[in-house]
């Protein structure tokens, strides 16, 4: 990757200010707790002996410049790359493909300004994209015509709609205590929206919240449907769903909550705790079949919990390499990818529980706190490929291209 020019950031820059109720959100302090001493690492030597890594070609094609402050949230959308900021900035950037290069162009025309503070999530469903803000509100954007160049973005509602909390209102038992003196209903998120999650069948959105509640919200009316209460001890920093309809939210009390609404239920309930970081969590990710939860967190570890014949998650054990935090991941194929607050990507490859890190990706100059993958199938057959696109502190988004032979019968970067 390239380099680039880099100011220094301060605490405030890190999102470590306070939230109510004296909650504290995912950091993206440089300074991170030690390295898990408590579970093995899935990285050895005798990994790499046992298993030859494939050779890999990957290479920053593009680094996209525009935002004037740190980018919070990134997602493919069709044709397009919609990135968040901490200055309440969404940009579209349009991605044109050919068997040769990708070139990457901002569309201007198309920054959204809303809210008030960071744009932590975004999620896209079809031609509409979903944006979680530091304001404590959800909105909903419309795309006209994504997959051509003669597109329109509207905002279709803000969440909780109007007509959502004007019904709630009426009835005094759907008002809730979040504060000493105040009540609202229980539609409304209180504090920093952290993260976003689409159901399988795409007909449920569930948020995340520093104010440590859960909320489910149907996509075709935006109407909440459901709020669980106290999830946590402390913020919560991301939530990720299963195929099988499990639930999972991390935060930043170190615990990792398993949630499901069993048949016949109304509501979900809570099947497990998975206890295993010292240190508050700050990103999830399944692998394709949901077979394998990622957690990452300020030990530095990444820590790999699988499926026992009970259908339990127990940890196998944890990848390490990271000098910081944890701050973001993301699987495509059989790889995950995290982005730390030591400013760099790791790529790390699973075959039977035994892992090894494919590449280290060097360039940003400021901790990285998103990511996406994709795969790519504009190149030859002979070849399989994926685009990863990371957002940082430094105010930019890196796009690498990774290569990897078939022949090898391994798939990524």
């Amino acid at each position: 990757m390239g380099i680039m020019s880099y100011h220094q950031n301060s605490c405030s820059d890190y999102d470590c200010q306070s939230v109510s109720g004296n909650l504290q959100p995912e950091s993206t302090s440089p300074y991170s707790e030690p390295s898990l001493p408590s579970v093995p690492s899935l990285v050895s030597q005798s990994n790499h002996q046992n298993h030859h890594p494939p050779t890999t070609h990957h290479h920053c094609i593009a680094t996209l410049k525009g935002h004037n402050s740190y980018i919070s949230s990134i997602a493919i959308a069709g044709k397009f790359l919609c990135t968040g900021s901490s200055d309440k900035e969404i940009r579209l950037w349009k991605c044109n493909s050919s068997s040769s290069k990708l070139d990457h162009e901002n569309i201007t025309e198309n920054m959204l300004v809303a809210g008030k503070g960071a744009v932590k999530s975004l999620v896209v469903l079809a031609d509409k994209l979903f944006s979680a803000h530091q304001d404590h509100k959800i909105r909903v954007w419309k795309i006209d015509n994504y997959e051509t160049d003669q597109h329109k973005i509207t905002r279709l509602a803000t969440l909780p709609t109007l007509s959502d909390r004007a019904l709630k209102l009426l009835i005094p038992k759907n008002h809730i205590q979040v504060r000493r003196h105040k009540k609202c209903t229980w539609v409304h998120h209180v504090d920093t929206v952290s993260a976003l999650a689409l159901s399988r069948d795409e007909s449920l959105l569930y948020s995340v919240s520093w104010d440590r509640t859960l909320k489910i919200w149907q996509t075709t009316d935006f109407k909440c449907l459901e709020s669980v209460g106290n999830a946590h001890d402390d913020a919560i920093n991301a939530v990720a769903l299963s195929n099988d309809g499990h639930i999972y939210t991390a935060s930043a009390d170190k615990k990792i909550k398993v949630w499901k609404k069993n048949s016949g239920e109304k509501k979900h309930s809570l099947v497990a705790t998975l206890e295993k970081h010292n240190s508050g969590v700050n990103a999830l990710a399944l692998s394709s079949d949901g077979s394998v939860l990622y957690s990452g967190a300020c030990d530095r570890s990444i820590v790999v919990w699988e499926k026992d014949e009970g259908g339990n998650l127990v940890v196998v054990g944890a990848l390490k390499g990271h000098r910081k935090s944890i701050l973001c991941l993301a699987v495509v194929s059989n790889l995950v990818c995290s982005g730390s607050a030591d400013k760099t990507v790791r790529i790390w490859r699973g075959v039977e529980k035994c892992y090894s890190c494919l590449t280290v990706l060097e360039g940003h100059k400021g901790p990285v706190k998103c990511l996406t993958a994709a795969s790519d199938r504009s190149n030859p057959s002979d070849t399989s490929s994926c685009l990863l696109y990371s957002g940082s502190l430094d105010c930019d988004i890196k796009v690498v291209l990774g290569l990897v032979c078939l022949s090898l019968l391994c798939s990524g970067l």
